[in-house]
């Protein structure tokens, strides 16, 4: 049985981006930033985006092997082992954010950004399938409520979609129609950046941008090492980055195909390269946090500002660094007392195909 590469660029990059998302949240508290930075911190949202083609690049080189062995006899097992992976954690930051609200509740505050009557909605998942309008409770979540869905769909992908016979241009072909078809779908109906109306199109960006990592990760385990390998996924970085910067609603495309590109490449120098060196382990233990990182970032920060900051749009940077800090230990706290022993509670039970993730 051949082995799978443990691909750690990968994980660096997922950390990096969830903090990414961190800094896009708060950065309306630092008004004292350069304006460069602040450009790029306002588009932290995208890395939401490249979160969901990873995911469809990563569960499918994990994955794929058990259902072309076994079809759908390995949904059980692939469906409670991707429960595992994300529930537990969920609940958790879900249970924190509940208990908030019924103290706004109680104290007689404001609470209606945590809306009663769409609990049951973000209890079991799918506060995100168009059901609402607008985000509520913990935000970040909403993504994790369209990955439900991503998982659900990748059975059928598996089982119907022949992609481990298709060959590298048909690979390519098909993640270009996957993109070209969600961007176009989110023009069409009036969108120019893909952070907009995310109570909408947010299941429509995970469900397109996931199958097109399952794609990209059958053409990158098929194309051959050789100078086309390395040199079409950075002449489409550059070309789509060039055309971006001249018409910024060119971000529902060239931002994905950028971001799969650089996935493309990130996984093959994880591939070859040697044993990390210790710093570059401090940034996979900083990816491994990602999840935990993602999901708690926000509430904390509500939290963060209640306690310590007088002025919410600017404050002080030992607040924001303090901040930073409380983000990284409950990230660390979280990971190793929740979302580890939650993952090994809920996987428990003896699977009854090998294992896949």
């Amino acid at each position: 049985m051949k082995v799978r590469p443990q691909l750690h660029g990968l994980t660096v990059a997922r950390g990096l981006a969830a903090w990414m998302v961190v800094l896009f949240h708060i950065r309306s508290g630092m008004p004292w930033l350069p304006q460069s930075f602040v450009v790029v911190a306002a588009k932290g949202y995208l890395a939401v985006d490249f979160f969901f083609l990873l995911s469809g690049f990563v569960i499918y080189l994990s994955a794929h092997g058990i259902f072309e062995r076994h079809g759908l006899a390995a949904l059980p097992d692939f469906l409670r082992r991707r429960v595992a992976r994300i529930y537990p954690l969920y609940a958790a930051m879900l249970a924190l954010t509940v208990g908030f609200a019924a103290l706004l509740t109680l104290t007689g505050r404001n609470a209606d950004g945590y809306p009663w009557r769409e609990l049951p909605l973000h209890i079991v998942l799918l506060q995100n399938w168009s059901f609402t309008d607008e985000l509520s409770w913990n935000h970040p979540a909403w993504s994790i409520s369209t990955e439900l869905a991503a998982y659900l769909l990748f059975p059928l992908i598996m089982v119907a979609m022949p992609i481990r016979r298709l060959s590298s241009p048909k690979l390519v072909i098909g993640i270009v129609v996957l993109l070209a078809t969600m961007a176009a779908w989110l023009r069409t109906a009036g969108l120019t950046e893909l952070g907009q109306q995310i109570h909408r199109f947010g299941l429509v960006r995970c469900l397109f941008e996931f199958s097109a990592g399952c794609l990209l990760c059958a053409l990158w385990l098929r194309t051959g090492k050789n100078w086309l390998r390395f040199a079409a996924p950075s002449a489409v970085i550059v070309a789509a980055a060039a055309l971006w910067a001249s018409d910024s609603t060119h971000e529902l495309w060239a931002f994905p195909a950028m971001a799969a590109s650089l996935i493309f490449l990130i996984a093959d120098l994880s591939a070859w390269q040697r044993p990390p060196a210790p710093p570059v382990r401090a940034l996979i233990y900083l990816g491994e946090l990602s999840y935990a990182t993602y999901l708690s970032h926000c509430m904390l920060f509500i939290w963060f500002k209640i306690v310590m900051v007088n002025d919410a749009t600017d404050i002080p940077p030992m607040l924001i660094a303090l901040y930073c800090m409380a983000t990284l230990a409950a990230s660390v706290l979280l990971h190793h007392f929740v979302e580890k022993p939650g993952r090994r509670w809920v996987s428990g039970r003896r699977a009854s195909l090998p294992a896949h993730a």
